[in-house]
Formats: structure tokens, sequence, C-alpha cells
């Protein structure tokens, strides 16, 4: 296809992705960074982490549909050449986190590793069990390399791990990574998602958004009420408060830093999804 051709596809969906969004998912903010080498490169609502190494450098999910361009620029303004991300990864495969994948990745020439569960919505740029909600649709990219749960992404001494977090999307992947915070290394976790969002956990006439979907999110949270984490990052800015943490870096001990809120989280959202499965549940008699 030629890069005209191309451009117009991605200009035709992130036009359709960005009538149905909040505003916040592709307004630009300035990047920053966090902490020694990880950096936020995202929108105003939706995250992208980037990880430097003297290698090259790692990003973690892509952004709507047409901000690839605006996470390239704030790569470039923090001093990074984009041309030097070596790897894509993505947290799981929906529209406002990995929509600008497939121009990223033409863009920059990066493998991406994800997760078998979300291969297929990747390479499809679908939302598996809504493939009529064309909304929803964001430009396909293909996976270079698929993980498992455990599995590795090295690069220039930096090394992530991937857990598989299902229920979200059938391959929500949480990635766990050290960072170091006045010389210290400390755990980092960007986590995937447990919001119920546009799932149908179950349903009279559709059925559940994908089979097994409510037991997966039942062992995703039983599985992250064992992990301990530093620094919690998410796919949202809400989700971790990234607007009140930013505009605190500098006055006092890092406010990224803060080992009890992954499991304040964890607890919000399973309260959340009880919650919206007793009503579905409720709906479907």
């Amino acid at each position: 296809m030629k890069p005209l051709v191309i451009a117009a596809a991605l200009a035709a969906v992130a036009s359709a992705a960005q009538a149905q969004s909040p505003a916040s998912w592709t307004t630009p903010t300035a990047p920053f960074r966090i902490a020694d080498n990880l950096f936020y490169v995202g929108s105003a609502g939706i995250s992208s982490f980037l990880i430097t190494t003297p290698k090259g450098h790692i990003l973690i999910d892509g952004g709507m549909p047409g901000t690839a361009k605006q996470i390239e620029k704030s790569i470039a303004t923090l001093g990074f050449k984009p041309a030097d991300v070596k790897v894509l990864l993505n947290t799981h495969a929906h529209l406002d986190h990995a929509g600008g994948l497939a121009e990223l990745k033409a863009d920059l020439h990066a493998p991406l590793d994800a997760s078998a569960g979300d291969r297929a919505a990747l390479e499809t740029g679908t939302y598996p069990g809504s493939e009529d909600a064309k909304f929803l649709n964001f430009p396909p990219v293909k996976v270079d390399r698929v993980l498992k749960d455990g599995d590795t992404v090295s690069l220039g001494g930096e090394v992530l791990t991937a857990h598989v977090t299902p229920g979200h999307s059938a391959g929500c992947t949480t990635w766990t990574f050290p960072v170091k915070v006045e010389g210290k290394t400390l755990q980092a976790i960007a986590y995937c998602s447990t919001s119920v969002a546009a799932n149908r956990l179950v349903s009279k006439t559709k059925g559940p958004q994908y089979p097994g979907i409510v037991a997966d999110y039942e062992k995703t949270f039983a599985i992250l009420k064992t992990f301990k984490a530093d620094i919690f990052l998410a796919p949202h800015a809400e989700q971790f408060d990234l607007e009140g943490k930013r505009a605190r870096l500098g006055k006092g001990p890092n406010p990224f830093v803060d080992p009890n809120e992954l499991q304040v989280r964890v607890a919000a959202a399973e309260q959340a999804f009880r919650q919206d499965l007793a009503k579905q549940q409720e709906a479907a008699r």
C-alpha cells in the first residue's frame, strides 16, 4: 500500500476514534521524567511510557489512532531520538492503547512484542466480541514476538517481565521492571487494567465478551494481590493521579513512589468489578 493511502486510512480511523472518545485521550501534554530512565510520553489522558537504555529504548503502549506523531515528538522533546526505540510493547489491545502502534512501528522500524491472548485483536485491529462496533477499531499491527506469562524483554541492561493478567482483554499484560530512585533500586509496575469498561461479563443475547472472561478477572485479581510495587503506573492518567503527582515532582520525595498504591487500586477495581458483575447478572435474568 502506498504511503499516501496508508496516511489517509490512518486519518480516517483516527477521526472516527476521536469522535467517540474523551478529548484528553488525544490532547498533547508535556513529556517528563518520572524517575531515572523512566519517562512519560503519552497524551493528557492516555499513558505511554519510555524506558531508556544505552542500547536503545523501550516504549510501552501506542496511544490512540493518530497520536503516534505526538508520542514521537515527546520522545524528541526529552532529548532522545525516536529512531532509537528498539522495542514496542503493549498492555492491552484496545484502540486507546494500541491505536498508534501501527504508525509507530512503520515510523520507528521497531518490533512489537505482545501476548498470545491479544495477538488476534492487534493483528485485526478489532475489539473481540464487539467486532460490529466499528468505532472501536484501530489500525492493525503485526506482532513480531508472541509472549507468554513470565517472558522477559531485555535491552541495554534493562529487563521487563510480562505478566498476563487477562479480563480487561484476553491477553492483558502487566509489566514489571526495576527503576532507580535516589540511588535505590525500586520495583515499578505498568498495570494493564482490571476495569470492566465495555466488556460483557454475562449476556442473554450475545454471551460474554469472550469465553471465560469472569474466571479470567477472578484469576487476575488473585495474582495481583500477590504483587508488590513501589511505583504504580496505569494506562489512563486518572488511574494513577498522573497530574497530581506530576505537580508535586521536585517538591519533596518522589510522589510516584508509593508502595501501597498498587493494592489500594486493585482492591477498588475488584469492588467495582463485583458491582458490575452483579448488575449484568441481574440484567441477564
